[in-house]
C-alpha cells in the first residue's frame, strides 16, 4: 500500500519560503496614522486669538474701607477680626457694605489647608449680594517675586 504524492520529497515546493518581511500591513497602519493626524492636528492647534495679559504682582494695598475676610482650616469666616455667626450673617454684613459709593473691596485670606469649597461660599455670597471687587491675599512668592 503504497501512496503518491506529487511534489512532495523531490525538492521542488510550490511555494518557496522568502526571509523578507511583508511590509504592507505596516505601511497601511501607517497610512491610517497619517490620515488621523491630517485630521486632528488642526482641531488641537486651532484656537482663537486672544491676547492675554502679562503677568504682574502688584502689592495690595490696604484701605481701612476694605473688607478682609479670613478663612481658616475649618471653614470659620471672620470679618476682618470677628467671627462671623453663618452665612446669612456673612450677607447680612456684606449687604450692608454692597450700597457705599465707593464700593469697598473685599480681600480674601484663605488658609492654603482649607477646603476649596468654604472660599468658594465666600465668593458667592459677594457674587449674590453684587459686590464687585473680590481679591485673594496670598503670600509673595519667594526671592519677593514682584
Amino acid at each position: 500500500m503504497a501512496m503518491n504524492m506529487q511534489g512532495m520529497g523531490d525538492g521542488e515546493d510550490e511555494f518557496p519560503t522568502t526571509s523578507a518581511i511583508n511590509t504592507t500591513p505596516l505601511v497601511d497602519i501607517m497610512l491610517v496614522l497619517l490620515i488621523i493626524f491630517l485630521i486632528t492636528v488642526p482641531v488641537v492647534i486651532g484656537s482663537i486669538e486672544v491676547k492675554l495679559p502679562a503677568e504682574r504682582n502688584i502689592p495690595t494695598q490696604t484701605k481701612p474701607e476694605n473688607v478682609n475676610i479670613a478663612v481658616d482650616v475649618n471653614g470659620n469666616v471672620y470679618w476682618n477680626q470677628s467671627l462671623v455667626g453663618g452665612e446669612e450673617e456673612l450677607l447680612a454684613l456684606l449687604r450692608a457694605e454692597a450700597p457705599k459709593v465707593p464700593q469697598p473691596e473685599v480681600h480674601i485670606r484663605g488658609d492654603i489647608d482649607t477646603s476649596y469649597e468654604y472660599v468658594g461660599r465666600v465668593v458667592e455670597a459677594c457674587q449674590r449680594v453684587g459686590i464687585a471687587k473680590v481679591g485673594f491675599i496670598t503670600e509673595p512668592p519667594p526671592g519677593g517675586g514682584g
